[in-house]
């Protein structure tokens, strides 16, 4: 059986993060999202809320399980008992990070894989970050984010 584990911040959840999901929940026996808080980024959401609006669009799949993780990926991947990484490519600068994070991470765990999924070509300017800024200007953001992402947005930035 192949446990994997796509983490990410997921701040906030996109339909290009949920493509990827999808897609890795068809090739692995057992999918774990998992996200955490990153300390370089000042997130939209905390943890719970991302845990939350996780859980409710995936809505208990079989196979996908949603949890939390503090840490290296690698250690966290390793006491769950996880040997992929699961990682989704949208451009070349996508493809410089995640390559050295995939080799870095292979130097600290050798029995843990890193399996890139590239996006679908709908998705490849579709960013956390550009589905914020798109929010905080007014923008519509319904053609990237699931509705209850859409809402919690909405009500955190306090307009309609």
């Amino acid at each position: 059986m192949t446990r994997a584990v796509y983490a990410g911040t997921f701040d906030p959840l996109t339909f290009g993060h949920l493509d990827i999901i999808s897609r890795a929940a068809e090739v692995f026996d057992e999918l774990i999202v998992a996200t955490t808080d990153n300390l370089e980024k000042q997130s939209l959401f905390s943890l719970e809320e991302r845990l939350s609006m996780l859980r409710q669009v995936l809505n208990d799949r079989p196979g996908l399980e949603v949890q939390p993780f503090n840490g290296l990926l690698v250690h966290y991947a390793r006491e769950i008992g996880a040997n992929v990484l699961v990682r989704g490519l949208r451009a070349a600068a996508d493809f410089d990070y995640e390559f050295e994070m995939g080799l870095m991470n292979r130097e600290l765990e050798q029995q843990i894989e890193t399996v890139f999924f590239l996006t679908r070509p709908k998705y490849m300017f579709v960013s956390s970050t550009l589905i914020k800024e798109i929010a905080r200007k007014g923008g519509d953001i319904r053609p990237f984010v699931p509705r209850v992402v859409q809402d919690a947005i909405i009500n955190k930035l306090g307009r309609r």
